[in-house]
């Protein structure tokens, strides 16, 4: 990704896996996070962590979350950290020197993130961090559906979409490089989220990002419009 590590001394690739998709009733249930650094002008993964996250006292795992993840309740319960370790973790990799963060459908994962970091008295750790939502860009290039599954076969990924953190953050990883590979224009999606003009922006809006409406199948790149 030496287009965006001109800019950037960190990249942050991440990914969550929740309870359902509400981002302030339901919770994060493993967070997965690898950076990657600017060693001799190309990128380095230099740390990555993978947390199962406990659930709140009274809360369940829905059957269909397992069902989709493989996650169970019981592992969440021995194997899981508290959400205040997962927190300061984050935060601590956020604040590594110019860090840009990464996600595919970045709106989802952020979102969840900072509710996250916020009832942990840590909000500021996204302060003044720019971002890039892979699934925009994959948007502008592919032909619809859009999911992780499908980018992952349209450019022949060899980590595959588990719906598992970790796997969905490797994957995603992979996926910039092909990007990047096929068009070198990954910084004109900085800031920039696409979303569907149908349903408009899921969640709250971060007063940093540029929304714009993105159709099933572009005619041009969403930054021209």
């Amino acid at each position: 990704m030496r287009s965006l590590l001109k800019e950037f001394e960190n990249i942050i690739v991440l990914d969550v896996e929740t309870t359902g998709i509400d981002h302030k009733g339901d919770e994060i249930i493993e967070l997965a996070a690898l950076r990657l650094e600017r060693r001799d002008g190309s990128a380095e993964i230099v740390e990555e962590f993978d947390y199962f996250v406990r659930l709140s006292a009274g809360r369940h795992l829905p059957p269909e979350i397992t069902a989709l993840t493989g996650i169970t309740e019981e592992q969440l319960e021995t194997e899981g950290v508290s959400k205040a370790e997962t927190a300061a973790r984050l935060a601590r990799m956020l604040a590594c020197p110019a860090p840009l963060v990464v996600a595919y459908n970045a709106q989802f994962d952020l979102c969840f993130l900072y509710y996250l970091l916020a009832r942990e008295g840590r909000a500021d750790a996204l302060k003044g961090i720019r971002m890039l939502d892979a699934l925009t860009v994959y948007k502008d290039r592919q032909p619809y559906p859009h999911k992780l599954c499908n980018a992952v076969e349209a450019y022949a990924l060899q980590t595959q979409n588990t719906h598992r953190a970790i796997d969905d953050a490797r994957a995603t990883v992979e996926l910039m490089y092909a990007l990047e590979a096929e068009r070198d224009d990954l910084p004109r999606y900085i800031n920039l989220f696409g979303y569907n003009p149908k349903y408009g922006v899921s969640g709250p809006k971060i007063s940093s990002i540029r929304y714009l409406p993105q159709p099933y199948n572009a005619r041009k790149p969403l930054y021209e419009t």
